[in-house]
């Protein structure tokens, strides 16, 4: 199972990262091209950077959310390991959702992308370019690859604490103390 979680993570991170490239090399950075639209006007690419967190939220704050994302990071491979989470495949895809994510957006958040000098706001901003929008009137903010990768993860650690049985604990014994 730790091969499973490993190589969905990998590859969560990679598809985020080469489409990542892909469009911002194919559109061009933010503001140099209209939006392309696959379904007008509903769902296009359109290129974004998100000096924040989720909703552009803590901008300025991209040190402490890459070390916020090494902490979720670290605490994942805990679960997984100490509190057995590897023995459940749901949460081990979960998991890899949730890692994919965090390691897409994190390489984002240290600047490996090589923003533009001209524009140090982006240093540590996360680059978007998925565009779903009703109207002119209601658009969702932009996102990518690794933040779908997040909410699936999140949408499934849910419906797990909510509908999944727990496992009996092997540790546990039929005395009470």
């Amino acid at each position: 199972r730790w091969l499973v979680f490993g190589s969905a993570a990998a590859l969560g991170t990679s598809i985020d990262l080469i489409t990542k490239q892909w469009v911002f090399a194919s559109r061009g950075l933010p503001g140099q091209l209209p939006p392309w639209w696959l379904l007008e006007p509903y769902v296009g690419i359109e290129t974004a950077v998100n000096p924040g967190a989720l909703f552009g939220l803590g901008a300025g704050w991209g040190s402490l959310f890459a070390a916020l994302s090494v902490l979720a990071a670290v605490a994942i491979i805990v679960w997984l390991h100490k509190f057995r989470a590897i023995d459940s495949w749901w949460l081990v895809i979960a998991l890899a959702c949730v890692m994919g994510g965090i390691f897409g957006n994190l390489y984002d958040r240290l600047g490996l992308w090589n923003p533009p000098p001209e524009m140090p706001q982006w240093s540590s901003g996360v680059r978007d370019w998925i565009l779903i929008q009703y109207n002119a009137k209601y658009v969702w903010p932009n996102f990518n690859i690794a933040d779908s990768l997040l909410v699936c993860g999140a949408i499934m650690l849910a419906a797990h604490s909510f509908w999944m049985p727990p496992q009996p604990n092997e540790n546990a014994t039929d005395e009470a103390p």
